[in-house]
C-alpha cells in the first residue's frame, strides 16, 4: 500500500515507537524555531541542561513578538537572545526582521525535513512539504539537544482540493470554512494533508495561511506536498538546489477523508469570541467597527497586502476606522514598498506598523473597549488583543480592506469595483543575509550570556508526593485557552523570562483572585483545577504550565487536553488527568478537597485513579495518557529533574 506524505515524513524521522494511531512515537528533529516569547526560557533550559551546542541541522531563534521597547525589560531579552544563539549554535533573527513562520519558510524551511517549533504556528511550514509541529519550549530545548521529539502517533486527515479560487475569496476563507465544518477541537492527534487537482491553484503562501490555521482546528500538524510551486517559490528565494519533490504515492489512503472544491467558497469570518465561530461574511454584513487590521502570520504573503492595497487605492477609509498594516517581514515590506502598495495605504489613511507579531499577540493595537475589530490574524480569543472586553473577528484581506473602506463589515463581493489583478513584483527581494549565521563551535564556546536584570532563574520543582491533599481552587467550563491561563501583550509578555513575575497573571482572566488565594497555599501543598473540554487550547507557551506549577498547581482534573499544553503540564510535573465520567465534572465545585493516596504507586499501576472528596463522602474516577517514559519525569517533579538526573549519572 502506498504512503501520503504525512506517512512519508513520519516513516523517515522514526526512531522509536510503532505508526499506530495513538501509540507514542519518536521523532528525528531536523531543525527547531524558538521566537522571544518563548525563547527566553528554551535557552534558560539549555542552559539549565548543560547543553553545550545545538544537534539539529538548523535551529533559529526570532524575536518578533516583544517589539514594544517601553523600557529595558524586551531590549534586554533581545541582547540575552542574541547571545544564546551564538552561544549554542543558531541562527538569530534581530528585531524588525519579521514574523518567525514566513521568515522560517523564506530561508530555512526545506521538503522532507521536521521542524520542531515554540510556537503553536509552526504547523505553518507544512506548506513546504514538512512535518512542522508546535510544542512547549522544554520539548524545543531537548530536540536543540539532540533528543527525539515524543508526541502520539496522529491520524491523517486526508483533504482533497479541488477547483479554484473564484473572485474575491482567498486561502483565509478555505481555513476558516473548515473551522465552520469542523470547531477548534475536531482535529486533535491528526495532521491534515492536502492533496488533489485544486492545490495546483494555491500559491506557496496560500497553502502558508491555511497550515497556519491547522493549529486552530487542534491538529498535530498540516501537509501539503512539495511540488512544482514549492519548487518555484524556493527558486524565488535563491534556495531551488534545496529543492525535492515530495508528493503522495498512488494509492495512497487516508484515516479520514473529505473534499473542499474552492469554487464553491465564499467570503468567511470568525465572530467573538472563538476561531471557530464561522459564518458567511453575508450574514454579519453591515455591522460597525472600529478597526481593520491586516497582517500576521495568517496572511503573510506579499499578495496578502497587495490585493488590499488594490482595493484602497485613490479612495479613503471610513473616517472612524482604524486601518492598521503589518508587514510580516522585511523583504516584505521592501517589495511592497518598491511596488507603490505602502503609499497606497498611506494615502488612504492607513497606519503602517514594524514587521513583526504586534497586535496579533496584543503587543499593541489593541481596540477601543466593545468595539468591532477585523483582522486577518488567527485568533480571537478572548482578551487577546489586549482588551479586556475586546469583539475580534477573523476576516481575509479582501474583507478587511473592503470593510475599512466602509466602516461595517462588508462582504468584498458587493464593492463597487472590479476584482483587482496583483501580479508578483518581477524582481523579489532576497536577503541572503537576513539570519545572523551560527558562529564556529570554539568561538561559541567563548560567549557569555547577557543577562539583564528581569531574567531569573527557574525556580527548582518538587518530585511528586506519595499522598496529596489539594483544594480545587478553580473551576472552569469548556474551551479554556492558554491566554486565559496566562495572557499574552504588552503588559505580560515582558516577564517572559522572570517566573514569579509573569505568574501574578495567572488566570486574571478567568478569576482576579487566583493569584493572591494561590499563593496562600502555595506552601501548604498546592491546589488542583478542574476544566471543561479542549482544556488549554491555543499558544504553545509554556509559561502557562510553569506559572501555575510556581503556584502550587500539582493536578489538573478536566473534560479533555489540548496537545501541546497538556504536553506542557507533564513537562513540568503537573499531573494531567480527565474524568473517566464526565458528569463527574458536575459533582466537582470550587473549594472541595480532593484527597489522592498512595499517587506514585497507582498512577504506574493503572492509568485510572479513585480520587476521594474529603467530607462529603464522594469518589470519582480520573485518568492519565501518560507513556512510561512521561511518567518517569511527572515522579521526578518534572522534565528539567529528569534531564539533570541523567546528565548526572
Amino acid at each position: 500500500m502506498g504512503l501520503n506524505v504525512a506517512q512519508k515524513l513520519i516513516k523517515d524521522h522514526l526512531v522509536s515507537g510503532e505508526m499506530t494511531p495513538g501509540a507514542e512515537i519518536g521523532l528525528k528533529i531536523d531543525q527547531t524555531l524558538t521566537q522571544d516569547a518563548t525563547g527566553t526560557m528554551v535557552m534558560l533550559e539549555l542552559e539549565a541542561m548543560g547543553v553545550d551546542r545545538a544537534k539539529t541541522e538548523a535551529s533559529a531563534q526570532y524575536v518578533d513578538h516583544n517589539l514594544i521597547q517601553e523600557d529595558s525589560k524586551n531590549p534586554d531579552d533581545h541582547l540575552f537572545l542574541q547571545s544564546a544563539a551564538k552561544r549554542f549554535g543558531l541562527y538569530y533573527s534581530k528585531p524588525g526582521n519579521g514574523v518567525s513562520h514566513p521568515v522560517h519558510m523564506q530561508r530555512l524551511a526545506r521538503p522532507g525535513k521536521t521542524l520542531l517549533g515554540s510556537d503553536s504556528h509552526t504547523c505553518a511550514n507544512g506548506c513546504m512539504g514538512m512535518l512542522a509541529i508546535g510544542a512547549g519550549g522544554i520539548d524545543v530545548a531537548m530536540a536543540i539537544a539532540g533528543e527525539p521529539f515524543y508526541v502520539k502517533m496522529p491520524k491523517v486527515w486526508g483533504v482533497k482540493v479541488t477547483g479554484e479560487l473564484p473572485e474575491w475569496v482567498s486561502a483565509k476563507d478555505v481555513i476558516l470554512e473548515m473551522l465552520r465544518r469542523h470547531g477548534v477541537k475536531a482535529a486533535a492527534n491528526h495532521v491534515f494533508e492536502y492533496y488533489g487537482p485544486g492545490v495546483k491553484n494555491l500559491s506557496a503562501m496560500d497553502r502558508h495561511v491555511i497550515a497556519n490555521m491547522g493549529a486552530e482546528l487542534g491538529a498535530t500538524g498540516t501537509v501539503f506536498p512539495s511540488d512544482e510551486e514549492t519548487r518555484r517559490f524556493m527558486k524565488q528565494e535563491q534556495r531551488e538546489d534545496e529543492w525535492i519533490e515530495l508528493v503522495a504515492d498512488e494509492g495512497a489512503t487516508y484515516d479520514l477523508e473529505e473534499e473542499i472544491n474552492l469554487s464553491e467558497l465564499e467570503p468567511m469570518i470568525a465572530k467573538p469570541t472563538s476561531p471557530g465561530n464561522v459564518v458567511p461574511v453575508r450574514e454579519v454584513a453591515g455591522e460597525p467597527i472600529y478597526q481593520s487590521y491586516i497582517g500576521s502570520s495568517a496572511n503573510p504573503g506579499y499578495r496578502d497586502f497587495a490585493i488590499a492595497s488594490k482595493i484602497v487605492e485613490g479612495r479613503k477609509v471610513a473616517e472612524n476606522v482604524s486601518f492598521d498594516l503589518n508587514p510580516t517581514s522585511r523583504q516584505m515590506l521592501l517589495d511592497l514598498s518598491k511596488e507603490g502598495h505602502i503609499a497606497n495605504f498611506i494615502q488612504a489613511g492607513g497606519r503602517l506598523h514594524q514587521a513583526g507579531c504586534n497586535g496579533c499577540i496584543g503587543m499593541g493595537q489593541a481596540p477601543a473597549t466593545g468595539r468591532n475589530s477585523l483582522r486577518t490574524t488567527p485568533r480571537n480569543f478572548p482578551g487577546r488583543s489586549g482588551t479586556k472586553e475586546d469583539r475580534v473577528f477573523l476576516v481575509s484581506p479582501e474583507t478587511a480592506a473592503a470593510s475599512a473602506l466602509t466602516g461595517v463589515i462588508t462582504d468584498p463581493r458587493t464593492l463597487d469595483m472590479k476584482y483587482p489583478k496583483v501580479d508578483e513584483p518581477k524582481n523579489p527581494t532576497v536577503d541572503v543575509d537576513l539570519l545572523q549565521e551560527p558562529l564556529p563551535e570554539e568561538e561559541a564556546k567563548q560567549v557569555e550570556l547577557v543577562k539583564g536584570p528581569n531574567i531569573a532563574t527557574i525556580p527548582k520543582m518538587d518530585a511528586l508526593p506519595e499522598d496529596l491533599e489539594v483544594p480545587i481552587l478553580l473551576k472552569m467550563g469548556d474551551d479554556i485557552s492558554t491566554d486565559e491561563i496566562l495572557a499574552g501583550g504588552a503588559r505580560v509578555l515582558p516577564y517572559r523570562s522572570n517566573l514569579p513575575e509573569i505568574s501574578k497573571f495567572c488566570f486574571e482572566i478567568v478569576d482576579e483572585t487566583y493569584y493572591d488565594r494561590a499563593m496562600k497555599i502555595r506552601d501548604q501543598g498546592g491546589h488542583a483545577i478542574v476544566g471543561g473540554q479542549n482544556y488549554g487550547q491555543g499558544s504553545s507557551r509554556e509559561h502557562a504550565a510553569l506559572a501555575p506549577r510556581y503556584l502550587g498547581l500539582k493536578v489538573a482534573i478536566v473534560k479533555d487536553f489540548a496537545r501541546i499544553h497538556w504536553q506542557n503540564l507533564a513537562n513540568f510535573g503537573i499531573l494531567p488527568v480527565t474524568f473517566v465520567n464526565e458528569e463527574d465534572w458536575n459533582v466537582l465545585e470550587q473549594g472541595d478537597i480532593l484527597q489522592f493516596n498512595q499517587l506514585r504507586d497507582k498512577i504506574q499501576e493503572s492509568n485510572q485513579l479513585e480520587v476521594k472528596v474529603k467530607g462529603k463522602d464522594k469518589t470519582i474516577k480520573v485518568e492519565h495518557a501518560l507513556s512510561p517514559r512521561q511518567l518517569e519525569f511527572i515522579l521526578m517533579g518534572g522534565l528539567i529533574n529528569w534531564v539533570k538526573e541523567r546528565l548526572n549519572r
